[in-house]
């Protein structure tokens, strides 16, 4: 077939070259590393001679390769097939579906649980079923970028709040004090600096205004608290609505969920349309959930070695002279702060030569002059990882003169 080309897609390529150009010159250019193989703590990525230690998965708890994880996965192909070819509500129903579910809500204590293909399509489809027009959402500025969009979605009014600031929320909430309801929307933690949210206080904000609360766990649900509840466990406090993810500590493949008090859950069936106009989740990845889930709920061991994990580096790189962001001690987030976009992505590519697989995060991911590396600890590094992981850091730290 003869492709036809007009001035308009001429003018539009040259546009698209030099927006890549820019991108390039402002040293924020994003390149995609290839991993050989399976996700772990040891990964063969294209261009090294040998494995590499993986500290920029969110692969927390290292269920990402968990040999009984992949196992229930490939049990569910055979007995329930590579996929449903339908939504929900037509065909696309199994009884996988409904047993992860269940199990989800039993491990947050909530009424009922909806799937959802990933937490994106999950934020994107709840805020304009819950309000509308008479209704006001009171949002955390450093909302992750899908509750964004979400909220953009829906026709109540928007107000942002200044990240974390409590006095600031409180005066939101007064602005709104009309609204027919009042939702206050934050993370539980905030994938970019490791901030976990003062959910307590919130909560009693909410309580005190009569506002409903709604919390993202994808970076704290399996790991964080006790027994890996999440952030309500580790802080305190009491969300109505969470959303959360399968694809990060709960196993790493895909899938994400609402879960929260049954009439919500009922009607996003009805009318949210990620949900209505999206495939079904896929077996293979039902099954392999099911199994995480199974194992949380059996066995929170997990989370020990993992906080264990996260002292000995924070402790370590501290003493190095490095900035660690993070108000939370005992979140594995751990971005090292190095301002300049440019020394991020090089330090990166230095660590890399020194078997170390970590990413600089540059604008538009967060903001201009605030460039970083964000480590990622597992719960299944041993401590001779991290000693490398700190080890490497301080070696082209001083080469790069950053300490």
């Amino acid at each position: 077939m003869r492709r036809c080309f007009s001035t308009a897609t001429n003018y539009f390529e040259i546009h698209l070259k030099n927006e890549l150009a820019g991108i390039k010159h402002a040293g924020t250019f994003k390149n995609e590393r290839v991993i050989q193989g399976k996700q772990g703590v040891l990964v063969k990525v294209t261009g090294s001679d040998k494995p590499v230690i993986n500290f920029c998965a969110n692969n927390y708890l290292g269920l990402s390769s968990h040999p009984e994880v992949i196992a229930a996965g490939q049990k569910a192909l055979e007995t329930h097939g590579a996929g449903l070819s339908s939504v929900r509500f037509i065909c696309g129903t199994q009884d996988i579906h409904k047993e992860l579910e269940e199990k989800i809500a039993k491990f947050h204590g909530t009424e009922d649980t909806i799937l959802y293909a990933a937490c994106f399509d999950a934020n994107g489809g709840i805020f304009e079923v819950m309000t509308g027009e008479q209704d006001a959402i009171i949002s955390d500025e450093l909302n992750h970028a899908s509750i964004i969009d979400g909220i953009r979605l829906s026709r109540a009014k928007r107000l942002r709040y200044k990240h974390l600031d409590l006095d600031d929320l409180e005066t939101k909430l007064k602005d709104a004090k009309e609204s027919r309801f009042r939702l206050i929307v934050t993370d539980g933690v905030f994938s970019m600096d490791g901030d976990v949210a003062p959910l307590a206080d919130i909560s009693s904000l909410a309580e005190q205004y009569d506002a409903l609360l709604f919390i993202d766990e994808c970076h704290a649900t399996g790991f964080f608290g006790k027994t890996g509840r999440g952030t309500a466990e580790a802080v305190g406090g009491s969300p109505h609505v969470i959303n959360s993810t399968l694809g990060k500590a709960l196993g790493g493949s895909m899938g994400g969920y609402t879960t929260g008090p049954k009439p919500l859950i009922d009607l996003l069936r009805q009318r949210s349309r990620p949900y209505l106009f999206s495939n079904s989740l896929a077996p293979s990845i039902v099954g392999s959930s099911i199994k995480v889930f199974d194992l949380l709920m059996n066995d929170s061991s997990f989370i020990g070695s993992l906080q264990t994990n996260v002292s000995h580096f924070r402790k370590s790189m501290a003493a190095n002279g490095f900035t660690i962001l993070g108000n939370d001690p005992t979140h594995p987030i751990c971005p090292v702060l190095l301002g300049d976009a440019k020394l991020a992505a090089t330090m990166a590519d230095e660590l890399l030569k020194q078997g170390i697989y970590v990413i600089g995060f540059s604008f538009p991911v967060v903001p201009k002059g605030k460039a970083r590396i964000r480590v990622q600890i597992s719960a299944a590094h041993t401590k001779e990882h991290i000693d490398q992981l700190i080890e490497a850091f301080a070696k082209v730290g001083k080469k790069l003169n950053v300490v």
